[in-house]
């Protein structure tokens, strides 16, 4: 069994994930490795891939959008999984009593799911460095924004037990196989 961790990444964040992932699906005894959308051709070598991308302003980042439609046809054919990291902070829901996680949930998954049919999907929380260069637009505008800046809080704040929980499902699932 060998599993492509394939992830989009801005800042690096997402990138943590995928490795982590891939080094407690190693850990269960599943073959796998983490790389970054953009250096992967084909998916002839893999038995299973577990999709990964940052979600800026609810949408997935576009290495991630044109990975999964590119690949389609072989992504439907093999087990997949989807995750998302983003949402900021340690609040699980927010002020309206809205789970924080499910708000985050890239606008592209509801279409992905149906074009893919990902066994499943996750968001994690991610990290923030405003010391980080900005990059894009929408970054560059976000920060200058007194109260975007105020609502954005510093610090890393990806949760690595349920990060390698949900990797250890995937390892059980696989192995079951």
């Amino acid at each position: 069994m060998n599993v492509l961790v394939a992830y989009a990444t801005r800042h690096g964040a997402t990138a943590g994930i995928a490795e982590q992932i891939a080094t407690t699906l190693c850990e269960e005894g599943i073959q796998a490795e983490a790389r970054p959308v953009e250096d992967v051709t084909d998916l002839e070598e893999y038995d299973a891939v577990v999709l990964g991308g940052a979600a800026y302003m609810f949408h997935w980042l576009k290495a991630a959008r044109t990975f999964a439609h590119e690949h389609r046809a072989a992504l439907r054919q093999l087990p997949l999984w989807l995750f998302s990291s983003g949402p900021l902070g340690t609040d699980e829901v927010d002020d309206q009593g809205h789970d924080v996680r499910e708000a985050a949930r890239p606008k592209e998954f509801d279409e992905l799911t149906e074009l893919l049919r990902p066994r499943s999907e996750e968001v994690f929380f991610g990290a923030y460095d405003p010391q980080e260069k900005p990059i894009g637009v929408g970054e560059r505008i976000t920060r200058m924004m007194p109260a975007a800046r105020a609502a954005l809080p510093a610090g890393d704040f990806r949760d690595w037990d349920q990060i390698d929980a949900w990797a250890r499902e995937i390892a059980q699932e696989l192995a079951s196989e």
